[in-house]
């Protein structure tokens, strides 16, 4: 390949190859990179969507010329490379996915078709050809019953029932007397496509095939029998899915749906078992390590968990046109490839930028990896047909450009947590195997707590430690507060109503003392409304009538006027007085 460098990326890629007129119409889902002869060198395959109509073929690229194309029956919907098998020389086969069928080519030649499984049949819609068939009905009738069953049946009609209620009515005969001795099926069309390592992650590994399809179902298939080996089933129609782990073990398959939802499947359901809302539909879906970058039509890229949990989001300067993985490993570097339609492709490491591409045109299909001997190639196709082919120099280097508003891009870096040493690993199994011991241990110490806690609370109470008291009949709250040094003292006593919106009236104030030690100039006082949220200060004054250096206790009760039982109580210790006492 002739290169030179590349201008509007930094100086990291090299242009190896630009072909504007290469006749080459397709997505991200329909290319791919494998060892189609199994002489280490990669080739290009392409699932070719020629005009729409016609023109659809598998071609197989070598360096930049055409090595082989095939005619397909129908436009691709994806295409894969996998192992099917262990023989030797290990070359992998080419699966495309077209309406309802797999086309399996090895060494560049058909070798299996797979079909998908009849759908159920409508029995009223049945009935009713059969009815055509016998010549019980007409034309006409027939499309009067079969709208009548499309707007109360369960289950949908067939394509032949769709197409019959889209003719005009002189054309329904004819197609009456061509269908009518043919036998109704209802068949539904894949989606997407990928593949599922079966029991091994080695790369060249037997894969399974994995599919989604019209019906919103998911099919794993097994490599060499093409058998159903599982068969899930999502709320709505998958578009772009992404598989990890090996169909023995574990795996985790992420499907987009047209519901504008991502589902994640796990072996061990056949429903998805998390739910990720989107604020509007994807466009493309990259798995980065353990977590998922998804692009959506609102013009935003975002990351999120293999749980759901949303990560980041960062806001794009024009639509996304599709989406690729760029994982070099060799380098331990994965990224995300996005191209836009205003003719740039931007690599993305989570939310930073690390470059931005060029393109003559707007680039429609993305595909990075090992093409020939090269490892890092970057082939691209765009919208008129050009085919673009770049190197990544093996001197680029990518710095995270954070210039997003946020947490600084240190916080994402892990610890470095030192290993679990010997005495971490027996005190763990010494609590698995004394686990009841510690917990019952546990709990009597915690009701020993609790029990001090309420003997300490019944002799703070007792002895009026805390000067503040609540009531459990009315929303109440006193504290109480003595000053001075005798023999005069004031008392001042703040009531709060606590209530979020009732008043409290008709309260009153009475103390209880020992008359031969103290004096109270009012000692039944009337409280005024209780304004909820309002503390109200009620102040006397308590005189020492005794000599003898002694204090006691007066008690305070808040209570309703006209009844006996208190509201409210609370015991005032009183100083000793340091006064000449009054007599």
């Amino acid at each position: 390949m002739s290169s030179a460098e590349s201008s509007g990326d930094g100086g990291k890629w090299l242009d190896a190859h630009y072909d504007p007129v290469a006749g080459i119409y397709t997505f991200s889902s329909c290319v791919d990179l494998a060892d189609l002869s199994g002489d280490g060198e990669n080739r290009l395959v392409v699932g070719d969507l020629g005009s729409g109509s016609s023109g659809m073929k598998l071609k197989v690229y070598r360096g930049t010329a055409l090595m082989s194309e095939s005619t397909l029956l129908d436009l691709p919907a994806g295409l894969v490379a996998f192992f099917m098998d262990l023989h030797e020389p290990r070359i992998p086969a080419v699966a495309v996915a077209s309406g309802p069928c797999i086309y399996v080519y090895k060494n560049l030649r058909p070798y299996f078709k797979f079909t998908l499984p009849g759908l159920e049949i409508n029995t009223l819609e049945q009935d009713v050809w059969q009815q055509v068939k016998e010549g019980q009905i007409n034309p006409l009738t027939l499309k009067e019953m079969l709208e009548s069953i499309r707007k109360k049946a369960d289950v949908p009609l067939s394509v032949r029932s769709l197409s019959f209620l889209s003719l005009e009515p002189h054309e329904m005969d004819e197609f009456v007397e061509l269908l009518k001795h043919q036998p109704i099926k209802r068949q539904t069309v894949i989606t997407c496509i990928g593949t599922l390592k079966k029991n091994m992650a080695d790369e060249d590994g037997v894969s399974c095939l994995v599919i989604g399809t019209e019906s919103g179902e998911v099919f794993v298939l097994d490599p060499e029998a093409f058998i159903i080996l599982s068969k899930m089933t999502l709320p709505a129609v998958p578009t772009i899915m992404d598989v990890t782990g090996q169909f023995d073990v574990e795996f985790r398959i992420t499907a987009v749906c047209r519901n504008g939802n991502i589902y994640i499947l796990r072996r061990e359901s056949d429903k998805p078992k998390y739910c990720i809302e989107l604020s509007s539909h994807a466009v493309g879906l990259v798995r980065v390590g353990k977590n998922v970058v998804v692009g959506c039509t609102d013009e935003t890229l975002q990351g999120f968990t293999q749980k759901g949990k949303k990560l980041w989001k960062t806001v794009l300067a024009a639509p996304i046109v599709t989406m690729a993985s760029m994982d070099l490993p060799t380098r331990g570097f994965q990224a995300v490839l996005v191209g836009l339609a205003n003719c740039e492709v931007q690599l993305y490491r989570d939310k930073n930028l690390l470059s931005t591409i060029k393109t003559p045109d707007v680039v429609t299909s993305i595909c990075f990896g090992r093409y020939g001997r090269e490892d890092g190639t970057l082939i691209m196709t765009t919208k008129g047909g050009g085919l673009m082919v770049k190197i990544l120099k093996r001197t680029a280097s990518f710095d995270d450009r954070d210039s997003a508003p946020g947490p600084p891009l240190a916080q994402s870096v892990r610890l470095n947590v030192p290993k679990k040493t010997k005495l971490y690993v027996d005190q763990t199994l010494r609590e698995r195997e004394s686990g009841l011991a510690m917990h019952r241990a546990f709990q009597m110490d915690l009701s020993r707590l609790r029990l001090a806690a309420a003997k300490a609370y019944v002799k703070a109470l007792e002895s009026s430690l805390t000067p503040m008291s609540a009531s459990l009949a009315e929303p109440l709250k006193m504290n109480a507060v003595v000053q001075g040094l005798g023999p005069s003292f004031k008392l001042t006593l703040n009531v709060q109503n606590t209530a979020a919106c009732r008043p409290v009236t008709n309260l009153a104030i009475s103390f209880l003392y020992d008359e031969s030690l103290y004096r109270m100039r009012n000692p039944y006082m009337r409280i005024p409304l209780l304004v909820p949220g309002l503390i109200y200060p009620v102040e006397t004054f308590v005189e020492c009538t005794s000599d003898k250096g002694i204090s006691d206790v007066i008690k305070v009760f808040v209570l309703h006027e006209g009844r006996s039982s208190p509201l409210l109580t609370a015991h005032i210790n009183m100083p000793v007085s340091e006064g000449l006492t009054l007599n």
